[in-house]
Order: structure tokens, then sequence, then C-alpha cells
């Protein structure tokens, strides 16, 4: 959140020219929807639960909304629905490649039960 922040604070994003403004919030928020869903279950690997899901994809989304509207202040940038748009979709690519691992770690351990988190 704190590097988030930081890169919404300057004038201009630093990326490299190939890489649009679109993909980096999505590969930004990607990141973040995978260490929430991290921090909500206790770790990773780890069964993801439906509130779990819910509150991690809430952390993610929501952290997106706040960050649009800090740049709203910020002289040279804008805040812009597009760009939040593409941060869910970050948070929910993120989440589903947690919901995924979980399961592909249960099956190659060969657990079939794990406590809710």
């Amino acid at each position: 959140m704190a590097l988030i922040f930081f890169v919404s604070g300057l004038s201009q994003a630093p990326l490299p020219s190939n890489v649009s403004d679109k993909n980096a919030h999505a590969a930004a928020y990607l990141v973040m929807a995978v260490l929430a869903v991290r921090a909500v279950h206790g770790g990773l690997p780890a069964r993801v639960t439906a509130r779990g899901a819910a509150i991690a994809l809430a952390i993610t989304i929501g952290y997106g909304a706040l960050d649009e509207t800090h740049q709203y202040f910020v002289p040279g940038r804008s805040a812009d629905v597009l760009d939040l748009l593409a941060d869910a979709t970050g948070g929910l690519m993120g989440l589903m490649l947690c919901w995924a691992w979980g399961i592909l770690w249960l099956r190659l351990m060969g657990e079939t039960q794990v406590p809710d988190a």
C-alpha cells in the first residue's frame, strides 16, 4: 500500500513505454490481493474461504478507490473509474490465483480437510 501511495503521488507514473497504465494497475493490485489473502488467511498456500475472499477483495478494491481519490489531488494525475476497474480486475485475478494455489496444494499434499481461516 505504501509503494502504491508513493507512486500515485508522483506527477507521472514511472512506467516503461511498452507498459500500459491499466496493465500496471492490474499487476499492482494482483500483488496486493495476494498479500491481502495471505494476511486474512494467516499464510499461503491456504484454503481460501468465501468470507476471507470477500474481506481480501474488499481491502483491495477499497484501497483502489482511496488511491484514485488520492490521485485526484496530485498535479498531473486524475481519478479514473477505468483505473479502479483495472485495480478490481487485478485484485480478482490475485484472489483466483490464491484460490487455485490452495486447491492444488491440498491435492498435492493429499489433504482433504483444512480448517477454515
